[in-house]
Order: C-alpha cells, then sequence, then structure tokens
C-alpha cells in the first residue's frame, strides 16, 4: 500500500489526504469527498456477513470495469457494496482499497460497539495466563497413553524459558499493543524492513490473552516431548524453521497485504507436527462442550487429531485466501511441513546410526 501522500483521488487526480480515526486510516479527497477505504477498515465497521460478499464479488470479478485504484492505478472492479445495500463501489484486488463517492459511506449503518471489559493490570494479566496454561496443561494429562515416552526424560528448560520469553514480550506489548505491532509485526509487503528482523519480534507477539495462552498451552504440552527428542539446540532450530517458512508461506499467500501478522503458531505448528509423527498413538485430551455447557474430556490418537488438524488448516487456508479469516493457516501449514522434514531426518539419521551399532 502506498503512503498517504502518493495516493490519487480516481475522480479529480489529486492526492488523498490521510484521515485517522479510532477505528483506523482511510484517505480523503478534499475536492469531491471521496474515500479510500481498505478492506480490513470497512471489517472493524461492519458485519462480515454485509462484507464478506462484497470481497468475494470483486475477487471473482462479477462486476463492471471501475475507477482506476488510488494506489497502483489499475482499474477496480465496480461490486454492491452488500446484498442488501443500493449502492455500488469500487474494489481493487491488488491494494484492496475500496473506493467510496461523497456521501456513500454515510448510508451505511456502523456495527455497534462491543462493550469493553474493565482493564486489568498488567501482573495480575501475568499471573492468570501462566496459571490458565498450567491448569489446561495439567488437566489434559492422563494415565492411557498407549506409546511411551523416551526412558531418559529431561526438564524442558529451553521450552520454559522461550514460553517465559514470549509471554514476557506479549504482556509488555498489551498497553500500546497497535503501535507495537505496526512497529514490530510482520507486514508482507514490507517483510524486509528493519532489516528483516521483523520475522523474529512477529514471533513474539500476540494479539490478546486467549491467543497467548492457546500458543503457549500448545507449546508446553508438546514441546518438552519434542526437546527431549531433539535436545535444546535442534529443537529450537526446528522451532525457527518452522516459524520463518510459515511466515513464507502467509507473505505468498498474499505478498501485497499491509496489515500486520504476529503470534508464534508457525514455529509451534512444526513441533506439534513432529510430535504427532513420533507418537502417532498417543491419546491427546479434549475437552467437548454443547453451546454454553461443558461435559468431560475424550482422548483421541494423534494421528487422528493431526490429519483433522491438517484439513481444517486447508480450508482455514482458502478462506484466509479469499479474505474471510485473518488466522493465518498458511502459516500454520509452513509450520508443520518444517515438522514433516524434520521428523524424517531424524528418523533417517535415528536408522542409520542402528546400523552402525
Amino acid at each position: 500500500m502506498a503512503d498517504g501522500s502518493e495516493l490519487l483521488c480516481p475522480r479529480c487526480k489529486v492526492q488523498l489526504k490521510e484521515v485517522r480515526t479510532s477505528g483506523g486510516v482511510f484517505y480523503g479527497c478534499d475536492v469531491c469527498g471521496g474515500r479510500a477505504v481498505t478492506i480490513e477498515l470497512l471489517r472493524k465497521r461492519f458485519t462480515p456477513e454485509s462484507i464478506n460478499p462484497l470481497w468475494l464479488h470483486a475477487m471473482r470479478r462479477e462486476g463492471r470495469v471501475g475507477l482506476p485504484c488510488p494506489s497502483c492505478h489499475q482499474p477496480m472492479i465496480g461490486v454492491a457494496l452488500s446484498d442488501q445495500a443500493e449502492i455500488n463501489v469500487d474494489v481493487c484486488q491488488h491494494c484492496h482499497f475500496i473506493w467510496f463517492d461523497a456521501h456513500e459511506v454515510d448510508t451505511l449503518v456502523p456495527r455497534q460497539p462491543e462493550p469493553v471489559a474493565p482493564e486489568l493490570p498488567q501482573k495480575a494479566r501475568e499471573m492468570l495466563a501462566i496459571a490458565e496454561v498450567e491448569r489446561l496443561s495439567k488437566q489434559a494429562e492422563g494415565p492411557d497413553l498407549d506409546s511411551a515416552a523416551p526412558e531418559e526424560q529431561r526438564r524442558p528448560w529451553t521450552t520454559w524459558l522461550l514460553s517465559a520469553a514470549i509471554i514476557c514480550a506479549s504482556l509488555l506489548a498489551f498497553p500500546h499493543l497497535g503501535e507495537v505491532v505496526q512497529r514490530f509485526g510482520l507486514i508482507p509487503a514490507q517483510a524486509t524492513r528493519l532489516n528483516g528482523l521483523t520475522f523474529v519480534t512477529s514471533f513474539f507477539l500476540h494479539a490478546g490473552i486467549i491467543h497467548l495462552a492457546g500458543n503457549m498451552y500448545f507449546l508446553l504440552a508438546f514441546g518438552h516431548a519434542v526437546e527431549n527428542f531433539l535436545r535444546p539446540l535442534r529443537y529450537l532450530a526446528v522451532i525457527a524453521l518452522a516459524a520463518f517458512i510459515g511466515d513464507l508461506a502467509h507473505i505468498a499467500l498474499d505478498p501485497s497485504s499491509e496489515t500486520p501478522c504476529i503470534g508464534a503458531s508457525g514455529g509451534i505448528a512444526g513441533i506439534i507436527t513432529f510430535y504427532a509423527l513420533i507418537f502417532p498413538r498417543m491419546r491427546l485430551a479434549f475437552l467437548m462442550r454443547w453451546g454454553f455447557v461443558w461435559f468431560r474430556w475424550i482422548r483421541l490418537p494423534a494421528w487422528f487429531v493431526f490429519v483433522l488438524w491438517i484439513l481444517f488448516q486447508i480450508i482455514g487456508t482458502l478462506e484466509q485466501k479469499a479474505g474471510m479469516s485473518s488466522v493465518s493457516s498458511a502459516a500454520h501449514l509452513g509450520g508443520a511441513a518444517v515438522g514433516v522434514v524434520a521428523w524424517v531426518v531424524w528418523r533417517k539419521t535415528n536408522n542409520e546410526s542402528r546400523m552402525h551399532e
């Protein structure tokens, strides 16, 4: 996405003015009153049901040839804003800009703001996050495991230190999360900014307590066994490579995206994959529920869970490609691919070692 000073009004051919609001940034024309809005900002202001049909029509080129894009100047696609709204807007498939003529955006009904819960002190958030991760880890353990772990068990210091670093970095960023993510998140269209440092910094940032607790749960639940197999250096190498390949997969899906990507799930996906391939019959615990009523834990073999997870990630990647999901399932698949390669290399090395004994 170009800088605000380089964007031109498709009707008046004058430079657009950057306007910052509480919901995000848009670019307006002082002459005709038109506005250039990103699809990300539009999703924040309106419900997904009213926005997704707009983007799907644009991706399928189901509309007329529209005005030139304010950024790349290629012809946009003129489509209906939604199935209910009687407004036609111009959408750029490449820059994700949507052009509204004067007063068109004023006719739309904004999304009702969600009630904001009172923010807890940073120390309280940190204690709650750690306590929840430990509780879930202990609750998911069970005696009905039909695959044995290695006899020589070591304390997973690397996993503990890595999770502590991620928790501390994320919690420190929460008070100013928007600014931190814009500065240190991985932006596909600016992947090499900060000399590529965002490939590293984005790994340690998370979008909230739930995002952080979920990733730390999986890292703590599966990381200790994988660390025991690979030992710390190779274990960290798998995580780093899985995170990097996952980031590349995310970038490849939409290289022009200006939306920052954060989270350690790409690297953790590599660890989960390696674990599932090493212990395919290990029974994993899941808490089943219906609505708001919680039932009981069930246990499924790791290979079965892994196959289901891969299928869900493929579906999620298709939704991500269509602009219907903000979760980077492509990064998960990229990390999982590294986990498969690491397992193949480990198995080949292990077999060769046995042959020489």
